[in-house]
């Protein structure tokens, strides 16, 4: 392993460096865990009371948590006219890729006189969390809040700890109905279980920091949860991409957070070592960037192209940028997929309309990112006719005498002998 600058660079035949780079489960904390646990169980049991305590304590709320329609309607009017055009662009391009990801209702006969019908219906109320770090982010409440609305949701809840004018810009044009000045591990609370001011929601989704994830996962078994938002992550396989624009990516996804990981997997050296000299040359000298990539930032220099593409699908990324089709058509275990020069993944972020919030820390081996088929339900409706069940009535009390479930199978006994 050789340390080039502000990345390292490691072979492939490294295998104890690898697994370090590429095979990071979901961090646990049991401190952070153990603190989210109280709030929780505190806001839980003491509702508004625990709440408005914890926002006066870590976000310094003096004041009603919620805030009014008229409020968040001259707060917008303070957004500069580019950053309301751009907000509402991006919300249109969020708006046509989610009507696309609803799924569709069915009806099917698997045999004469049997029918089974899938129903799809909206979940009736969600709540979306928005961070408030050190920039705001309007884009994660639109990629939350516009797919529960494609999806049919009456009521969509948005807390944020400090919502800036442009947060609340973007919550009037993604439909949001109702706005609270909240944020941590007591929001989640209140959205889960319910207070006197905040409503309880079916589903809670959206980022947040380490106290926000343990709390979401605490609350997982009472009220449902996207996924675990974990670092950000970005993992690039290219054989012959720009140098200097590899390095831009790499060098974007660091800056999100010191834990952000960003790894360049490539068979060729000259463009391994190009890469690096790129980012020793772009990183900036303060903020996260650089200490992200000292810590979790690598290339990993591969004997094919084929060993790159496996060591993509074995981290299973937030986010691939590939060079090809053909590539990203192996590439399997991703979040999301950018394909040839010119798909930045910071477009991806905002304006392309595919969500940005997306599994990390290897959940992309099992799912992809939020979508609007997230904020339904999907249920089955059964019918069965007299002629339905004598075709298929005998196999079931088979099956359920075979089990040892004899009241199961006397349930469709006495109807055959009608």
């Amino acid at each position: 392993m050789l340390k080039s600058g502000n990345l390292r660079i490691v072979e492939s035949t490294d295998e104890e460096a690898l697994a370090q780079i590429l095979d990071r489960s979901a961090a646990r904390n049991p401190d952070v865990e153990r603190a989210a646990a109280r709030i929780v169980e505190d806001v839980r049991a003491r509702g508004d009371a625990a709440v408005r305590e914890y926002a006066a304590r870590f976000d310094g709320l003096d004041g009603a948590f919620e805030i009014p329609r008229a409020e968040m309607r001259r707060a917008a009017r303070r957004v500069p006219a580019d950053v309301a055009r751009a907000i509402r662009a991006a919300a249109r391009s969020i708006r046509h890729v989610a009507s696309r990801q609803i799924p569709r209702g069915w009806r099917t006969n698997p045999a004469a006189g049997v029918t089974i019908e899938q129903r799809v219906m909206p979940l009736d109320r969600v709540g979306c969390y928005v961070p408030g770090g050190r920039y705001p982010l309007p884009s994660s409440l639109l990629m939350t809040a516009i797919p529960a609305r494609a999806a049919g949701v009456r009521e969509v809840v948005a807390v944020c700890p400090r919502p800036e004018p442009v947060v609340l810009l973007a919550a009037l044009d993604a439909g949001v109905t109702r706005m609270f000045r909240l944020g941590g591990a007591h929001a989640i609370a209140a959205l889960a279980y319910g207070t006197d001011t905040v409503p309880r929601v079916d589903k809670i989704v959206g980022p947040g920091n380490a106290y926000v994830a343990a709390a979401k996962a605490l609350v997982a078994a009472d009220c449902a949860i996207d996924f675990f938002a974990g670092p950000t992550e970005i993992l690039i396989v290219s054989t012959a991409g720009r140098p200097d624009w590899i390095a831009a990516d790499l060098i974007a996804q660091a800056e999100h957070d010191e834990d952000a990981r960003a790894v360049l997997v490539t068979p060729s050296r000259r463009l391994a070592d190009a890469v690096a000299a790129e980012v020793d040359k772009r990183t900036p000298a303060d903020g996260p960037a650089r200490t992200s990539l000292a810590r979790n930032g690598a290339i990993v220099v591969t004997r094919s192209l084929a060993e790159a593409i496996a060591l993509a699908n074995r981290m299973a990324p937030e986010h691939v940028v590939c060079d090809t089709r053909e590539v990203a058509s192996r590439l399997t275990r991703a979040g999301t997929v950018f394909v040839g020069a010119f798909s930045a993944q910071a477009a991806g972020d905002y304006v392309t309309g595919s969500n940005h919030v997306l599994p990390t820390s290897g959940a992309a081996r099992a799912r992809g990112g939020l979508s609007a088929a997230d904020f339904v339900r999907v249920a089955t409706v059964q019918t069965i006719t007299r002629a339905g069940l004598r075709r298929i009535g005998p196999a079931g009390v088979a099956l359920a005498t075979a089990e040892g479930l004899s009241g199961h199978a006397d349930s469709m006994r006495m109807r055959l002998a009608e």
